[in-house]
């Protein structure tokens, strides 16, 4: 994953606007200014507090926070792409999500944010032939946040998972950059089968919500997949489908449909 840093020489424009939005929050809701002190202000660096969130929301009687605090902080260190794919998350999710207000919100309340960063640690983890930690990780985020995905699945940067509850993803599936989905999305195989079994979804695609996208195929750059349809076959690139099962209804209708986030087809007239 190729991704230019948001992390420069001059500063981390995204941990300070994060603070900054955290020292406001302390001020106006005086309750909150404990939480948002260990969440956020405590720590030196952006990746730290990631580290903090992922420990603290994983953590149970089995496997210590502060030994999940260890393996993320190692992944944040050994990676930093990891802390760069979250700063675009977290403008995605800002851009995309007209819920979203500011970025510490993803940060501190979006499941969608939270559980994507965790499956970051356990995709690291993954790869790095720490392969019972990361199903370990897995299998904890599906149940604090009702997200089940395989840490060997590759997703890219910039993704807004919106709502995010009953998200599942396979082991093969694959996810590129700048993509956005809303709840209920399944990315799955079709039985049995081994091997490479799983979705590919390509940069700039839009995933409604209840989408069901089946078997090793692939949806096109920059096309939209409508709520509640079921694609059992490969999509161009900038289509619309949709249907049981999906079939092309027209054209995307922009250039970017996980940018402008429209799931309404316009017909021709």
């Amino acid at each position: 994953m190729t991704l230019a840093p948001l992390a420069t020489e001059d500063g981390d424009a995204v941990w300070s606007r994060i603070r900054r939005e955290a020292e406001e929050i302390s001020r106006s809701e005086p309750l909150l200014a404990g939480f948002v002190q260990s969440s956020i202000l405590h720590h030196a660096t952006f990746d730290l507090a990631l580290a903090f969130r992922f420990s603290l929301k994983l953590a149970s009687g089995e496997l210590s926070e502060q030994l999940l605090r260890e393996f993320a902080e190692t992944a944040h260190c050994a990676d930093p792409g990891l802390g760069d794919a979250a700063r675009a998350d977290v403008i995605a999710v800002y851009d995309r999500d007209p819920a979203c207000h500011t970025f510490c919100q993803p940060l501190l309340y979006f499941k969608g944010f939270q559980a994507l960063q965790c499956h970051r640690i356990a995709n690291y983890l993954w790869n790095n032939d720490r392969r019972d930690i990361a199903l370990y990780i897995q299998m904890r985020v599906s149940e604090v946040f009702g997200v089940d995905i395989h840490p060997a699945a590759t997703i890219g940067h910039g993704i807004l998972i919106d709502h995010a509850h009953s998200i599942v993803i396979g082991e093969t599936a694959a996810i590129g950059n700048n993509v956005s989905m809303l709840h209920s999305v399944t990315l799955g195989g079709t039985g049995k089968e081994d091997g490479d079994r799983h979705p590919k979804i390509c940069s700039g695609v839009l995933l409604g919500a209840g989408a069901k996208v089946l078997g090793n195929i692939t949806i096109g750059q920059c096309s939209r997949v409508a709520a509640g349809s079921v694609v059992l076959n490969d999509v161009p690139p900038n289509k619309t489908v949709a249907g049981v099962p999906a079939r092309i209804v027209g054209e995307s209708g922009c250039e970017e449909p996980s940018e402008t986030m429209d799931q309404y087809f316009h017909p021709s007239a």
